[in-house]
């Protein structure tokens, strides 16, 4: 007889993969590497109210805060686009400040090289060399991009979808992000943007809501938002959560927080997280799923404290901690950038990966804006490294229409960027449109990424 030898596979290191996964621990960048901080106590670094007080909310306290590690030119760039662009005050909590250019050591020249660089400023801490010099904003672009007051059923009260609504019960969050989908309400006003305001007490805002919801039967899932839920005081949170799982017909309840990123001391307080049990407890009981959604954007911000706070909730009894992100341009819009993110997320702190969206067509975001097919090669480039229950969608929030994944629409003009796409259900304000469904609702692709005959036909649109 001859011998046969089985092949011998070689090792799966060896071959060339288009992303090469490496565990990577989590970290939590040091504090004290910034002069204003050089003296902050790890116990004063947990502390929730420590890290409300000492937010940045303008030049002159980023100044102090980094002393000479920043050159002048970055802080001109910055008055610049906060004076004639921004659309978000500033207001940057620490515990977030602390995750930019955490590596880039105290060099002047290199710790603003790296601060320009960096993905966690990009999209917090804008600046005007960042934006698009040709279309900041695009000809369609709106304060209201997706037209969720449009859809108001009570103050605050968004019924877009025919099964779920959005609750947004204050308008401030314990940081602002630059691209805010909600910047028409959200936030201070700005040199740009003169917000709308709710107008309700607090209170009399939640009664309303609870009022439609006993009274619509039909709805089932409730976003509970903002702004940022960490902004509400816990014992109004608490009651309005377990007013919503009294109404029978409500099954979901989700928890929409940025600060389980941006401030995760907020949810490892004593109160909250004795609280956040007792919603829990009586969610099992009820039979309500309810999961708290945070929104991290790039792997820096992914620490060894927001791990904490997402395990917190789920020991106490929350169901499910996802993620949902928004696809930017110099912040995660490449694979690498994506998948080192959801590794962080699903692999080290427990968050499932859930949804990234496309930015919204909001002024003066074109710079950040990706293209339609970008977000399609980049969901095609992400798959079979996670497992399947934790690969995140990527959607387009399409106004008049909602999430959609990127691959479902029904027509491109790829020359000049605009895409079409189909709904199935009718929003509150289209009962009576018999249209609804037939119609073909227009998205458009940042003008910058179009070839130059698209470009031309854009400029001569506004000619």
């Amino acid at each position: 007889m001859t011998a046969t030898q089985e092949p011998v596979s070689p090792a799966a290191d060896t071959f060339d993969q288009p992303y090469d996964y490496r565990r990577t621990e989590l970290v939590e960048p040091d504090w004290r590497r910034f002069p204003g901080w050089s003296e902050v106590t790890e116990a004063e670094w947990r502390d929730a109210q420590w890290q409300r007080v000492h937010c940045v909310r303008n030049i002159k306290q980023l100044k102090a805060l980094m002393g000479d590690l920043l050159e002048e030119r970055f802080y001109d760039d910055l008055a610049e686009d906060q004076r004639a662009m921004a659309t978000m005050s500033m207001l940057i909590p620490p515990q977030m400040l602390n995750t930019m250019a955490p590596d880039a050591g105290s060099d002047t020249a290199k710790v603003t090289e790296a601060f320009y660089a960096d993905p966690i400023r990009r999209y917090m801490l804008p600046v005007r060399s960042d934006r698009d010099t040709e279309w900041p904003s695009h000809p369609h672009s709106e304060r209201d991009s997706l037209h969720e007051a449009e859809m108001w059923v009570a103050e605050g009260l968004t019924h877009r979808y025919p099964t779920k609504v959005l609750a947004e019960l204050l308008s401030t969050c314990p940081q602002y992000c630059g691209h805010c989908t909600r910047m028409d309400l959200v936030g201070n006003s700005t040199e740009q943007i003169d917000k709308h305001k709710l107008t309700l007490k607090p209170v009399d805002r939640q009664d309303a809501m609870i009022d439609y919801l006993k009274r619509t039967p039909g709805v089932r899932d409730v976003v509970v938002s903002g702004g940022d839920v960490a902004n509400v005081p816990w014992h109004q949170l608490e009651s309005f959560l377990m007013r919503l799982m009294d109404i029978d017909t409500v099954r979901d309840v989700r928890l929409a927080t940025k600060a389980l990123a941006g401030l995760p001391q907020h949810w490892l307080q004593p109160k909250v997280v004795e609280g956040l049990e007792r919603v829990a407890v009586t969610a099992q009981r009820r039979g309500v799923n309810l999961a708290i959604h945070t929104h991290v954007n790039h792997a820096q911000s992914v620490t060894p404290l927001v791990a904490e706070a997402a395990q917190t909730a789920l020991n106490v009894g929350v169901r499910d901690v996802r993620n949902q992100g928004v696809l930017m341009r110099g912040v995660n819009a490449t694979p690498a950038q994506l998948l080192d993110l959801c590794f962080a997320l699903q692999g080290e702190a427990n968050i499932l990966p859930y949804y990234f969206y496309m930015c919204d067509m909001i002024p003066n975001a074109e710079h950040w804006r990706v293209a339609v097919h970008e977000a399609q090669d980049l969901q095609h480039a992400i798959m079979g490294y996670l497992p399947g229950y934790a690969t995140p969608r990527i959607v387009c929030d399409v106004p008049y229409v909602g999430k959609r994944w990127v691959h479902q629409l029904a027509e491109y003009d790829r020359e000049k960027g605009i895409s079409y796409w189909t709904k199935n259900y009718r929003t509150g304000i289209e009962l009576d449109d018999p249209e609804a469904l037939q119609r073909r609702y227009p998205y458009y692709d940042p003008i910058s990424t179009l070839p130059e005959a698209g470009r031309r036909w854009w400029a001569e649109q506004g000619s």
